[in-house]
Order: structure tokens, then C-alpha cells, then sequence
């Protein structure tokens, strides 16, 4: 689904509303909305599925990059380390204070 939908579930409380989750499509009545910058709103049943579908990959190891990550040149990387195996120079990793490594 490109846009949260209310589903209704047979025998449920209809005061409870259940969504579809736009990434697994599982119905869940605990989920929650995303609203993006461009008005589109995404329903997700839990973080996981929110975080596969909205987090970036990094450019470098392709995990997601769920915490500040670094970007350079318009990619992202999950830390310094991985910007500078892809050549990236400059960037640094704030636990690093500051001092490349």
C-alpha cells in the first residue's frame, strides 16, 4: 500500500483501528504512522519494518544506518571508518574526538 489505511477486522472493537503494514503487510492494531516530507504516510506494524523501509543503507558494509551515520557526496555511510574504505576523507566519528583512525 503507498498510504496508511484503516483495515477493519471482523468481531474486533470497531473503535480500535488496525492498520496495514506497508512493508510485510501484516494487520496490526498497534501500529503507527510515518509522515514524510512530501505528505506520504506509511503504515508500520513495528520498528523493524519502518527502519527496513526508511533507513538508509550504507554505501560501504550496506547495513542501515539507524543511528547518525556520516554522509559525504550525497551517500551514506554508518560510520567514518567505512567513508574512508570508500575513499571519503575528512570525516570522523564523534566518539572518535575527533582524531581520525
Amino acid at each position: 500500500m503507498s498510504k496508511a489505511t484503516a483495515v477493519p477486522i471482523d468481531g474486533a472493537d470497531p473503535l480500535v483501528v488496525s492498520m496495514r503494514c506497508d512493508t510485510c503487510g501484516n494487520i496490526y492494531d498497534k501500529g503507527f504512522t510515518v509522515l514524510l516530507r512530501n505528505g506520504q504516510k506509511l503504515a508500520f506494524d513495528c520498528f523493524e519494518c519502518a527502519i527496513s523501509k526508511l533507513a538508509p543503507c550504507c554505501a560501504s558494509c550496506e547495513c542501515r544506518v539507524i543511528g547518525h551515520g556520516v554522509e559525504a557526496n550525497n551517500r551514506f555511510y554508518c560510520c567514518a571508518h567505512c567513508a574512508r574504505k570508500e575513499g571519503e576523507v575528512g570525516l570522523h566519528d564523534r566518539a572518535s574526538g575527533g582524531e581520525a583512525r
